[in-house]
């Protein structure tokens, strides 16, 4: 199957291909497709079909990764004396959390299919609840952003908590202050976030380098010296969604600005075949380390920022998005498939044939000492190709919010702010 463009116009471009302003229409009804979908089809009806098969894909698989409300790390491929299982390990608050939010885009049925009766609200309250025992930002952050986009109440302990950790001068993951500033924006209408909004897009947007990259921690030095210029793709996916969101709801011409040129960058940086390469040097706005390529990256988290980005009317990266997707199937690092419908899982990643994560190492290493500078001959000595037979919970869950997640941005434009439900 062909993933290309057509040559037609579509709500997200005004006709002018891959840049333009958005303004959707949110009215479908609850049987169509998403406007995020219809507009996919326009650009290409082949890359609309395949991700309708991945949505249908991630809906057969959550439901073996969770127990009840507890959702896993991940569920794994394990090779025995009688051939493959899967095994699920682990427990994530944070991926139960995206999990509420992607499957609050889906009916009720659907929802109620896939946890065993119960919907994604149930689900947001329950993470909401195991949250406030919490000591990680990121799970705290995600959980209130759930509890008010999928469970649609104020989850007040949580904000407090989340305000004194972002007012703190401790030093802070950006994708953890990323998603303080969603779920701050989310939760405007149900309750008083100002103030952590306030604090942590201040602290988001300081961080952010002339190239438009985004580094791994907040300050940059809190990394070490030799990863302080280092930033992974989900350190620059996460700011582009926050800040395109900021700009709708503030009318943040600055935040948009910032949010195109991060995400200008990274599409800049696209490997030959599709693939959103994963360390970046934020100094010079070059690729530090390429592998692994995730398939979260592909089919879900490339696209979620891209089409906040694009709906919040900046530029559009249509181009960027079809050739993440395609590499999913058209991979030249491996004759492997990563797309299972038969197991609903799409394979984690690819990676280097290498001992421990010996190349991101080396790299930071010399890149650290000199920006662009590689160890010769790296793809002979440790040639990419190493499929991981494993698909996280996160990993569908954001696949199928991607691609639904009808109105989230355009919502947060200014509204008057209801009575909040609390927790």
């Amino acid at each position: 199957m062909s993933i290309e463009p057509q040559r037609t116009t579509h709500p997200f471009t005004n006709g002018r291909g891959d840049a333009g302003a958005v303004r959707l229409s949110f009215n479908r009804g609850p049987s169509e497709d998403s406007t995020r979908l219809q507009a996919l089809a326009q650009v290409s009806s082949a890359a609309r079909t395949r991700v309708g098969q991945f949505i249908t894909l991630a809906g057969d698989g959550l439901p073996r990764m969770h127990d009840g409300w507890t959702f896993g790390h991940t569920l794994r491929a394990v090779k025995g004396e009688r051939g493959w299982s899967e095994r699920l390990e682990g427990d994530s608050l944070r991926y139960a959390a995206m999990v509420a939010l992607g499957l609050s885009y889906l009916g009720e049925g659907e929802q109620r299919r896939i946890l065993g009766n119960g919907t994604a609200a149930d689900l947001a309250r329950a993470c909401a609840e195991r949250a406030r025992s919490s000591q990680d930002a990121g799970a705290i952050a995600l959980s209130a952003w759930a509890a008010a986009e999928a469970g649609h109440f104020h989850a007040e302990a949580l904000f407090d908590r989340l305000a004194t950790r972002i007012g703190s001068a401790e030093p802070l993951a950006t994708v953890e202050c990323a998603w303080a500033v969603i779920a701050a924006l989310s939760a405007a209408r149900l309750g008083s976030t100002a103030q952590l909004l306030d604090a942590a897009a201040r602290r988001l947007t300081e961080a952010q380098s002339e190239t438009g990259l985004f580094p791994h921690m907040l300050p940059a030095t809190a990394s070490g010296r030799l990863r302080a210029h280092i930033g992974c793709y989900a350190d620059q996916v996460y700011p582009i969604q926050a800040l395109s969101r900021l700009s709708v709801a503030r009318g943040d011409a600055g935040a948009l600005e910032a949010a195109d040129a991060c995400a200008a960058r990274i599409c800049a940086l696209q490997g030959p075949s599709g693939q959103w390469w994963w360390h970046y040097d934020t100094r010079d706005g070059t690729v530090v380390e390429g592998y692994p390529v995730y398939s979260v990256h592909q089919h879900a988290m490339g696209p979620m920022a891209l089409l906040d980005l694009m709906e919040a009317g900046g530029t559009a990266h249509w181009q960027p998005i079809l050739l993440g997707l395609r590499w999913l199937d058209d991979h030249p690092e491996t004759v492997s498939t990563l797309v299972c419908p038969e197991k609903g899982v799409i394979w984690r990643k690819v990676a280097r044939r290498e001992p421990g994560k010996a190349a991101r190492a080396i790299a930071a290493v010399t890149t650290a000492a000199s920006p662009g500078l590689h160890l010769p001959l790296v793809d002979t000595i440790f040639p990419p190709g190493e499929v991981d037979y494993e698909c996280r919970p996160y990993e569908l869950g954001w696949l199928l919010y991607a691609w639904n997640a009808e109105g989230a941005v355009t919502s947060l434009a200014k509204q008057p702010a209801s009575e909040p439900e609390e927790i």
